[in-house]
């Protein structure tokens, strides 16, 4: 029953995110066959992908976007990804509430976002400021549909360990459940919480503790086998 539970939700996201957009952001609309394949998959080995994403088999995957990317074209579709991040992410890198780079050694982008206005103290519940943000990914992530998302929460070190840990984890899944209501499909997401263990900055300063408050987006092709 549990396993239903979680089923039914996740699968509406997966057919609305597919109805949604193709990877140039043109609106599409499946036939009832390929509305059939989906259920047929997440049936099968999909279903394991959907309530376990670390057991998600990269064949699956690949059926869930439609295809790899393969050789140059890998380069060239990250790379137009991150431009077009930039583009519409520009005010906030212009005041310092995010930052987009791209990785050379494996073209996957990361997505770093501040605590300026995503989450209260000690909460995990996401401000009303930070949302326009989180929609401007999104429709990138729905127009660029060949790409895993790993969404990954850190903390300062105020407060104690296994807190911290919480914390991450619990801000990283609201950041996934949103994106999951943006129709980004559910199968390419993925919530981890790292806690205090990885700051960016010197926690001894309130300025860098705002650093270290933080939630980060590793986007990754899906490379064809």
């Amino acid at each position: 029953m549990r396993t239903r539970a979680l089923l039914t939700p996740l699968l509406a996201a997966l057919l609305l995110s597919a109805c949604a957009t193709n990877d140039l952001g043109d609106s599409r609309d499946m036939s009832n066959t390929q509305k059939g394949a989906i259920i047929g998959s997440v049936s099968g080995a999909a279903l394991g992908a959907i309530v376990n994403h670390k057991n998600r088999g990269k064949g699956a995957l690949i059926g869930a976007v439609g295809g790899g990317l393969a050789g140059t074209g890998v380069g060239y579709y990250m790379d137009t990804q991150a431009k077009d991040l930039q583009k519409q992410l520009q005010a906030e890198i212009q005041r310092g509430e995010i930052s987009v780079e791209k990785r050379a050694s494996d073209n996957a982008l990361l997505v770093s976002m501040t605590s300026t206005t995503g989450f209260d103290t000690n909460s995990s519940v996401l401000k009303p400021g930070y949302t326009p943000t989180l929609n401007k990914i999104a429709r990138v992530l729905n127009q660029y549909g060949k790409t895993t998302v790993a969404v990954i929460g850190h903390t300062d070190s105020v407060g104690s360990n296994a807190a911290n840990q919480t914390l991450s984890e619990n801000r990283a899944q609201s950041v996934l459940d949103y994106f999951a209501g943006q129709n980004v499909n559910p199968l390419r997401l993925q919530a981890y919480g790292k806690g205090e263990t990885e700051p960016r900055a010197d926690n001894g300063t309130e300025a860098g503790r705002q650093l270290n408050r933080r939630v980060e987006l590793w986007i990754q092709p899906v490379v064809a086998q």
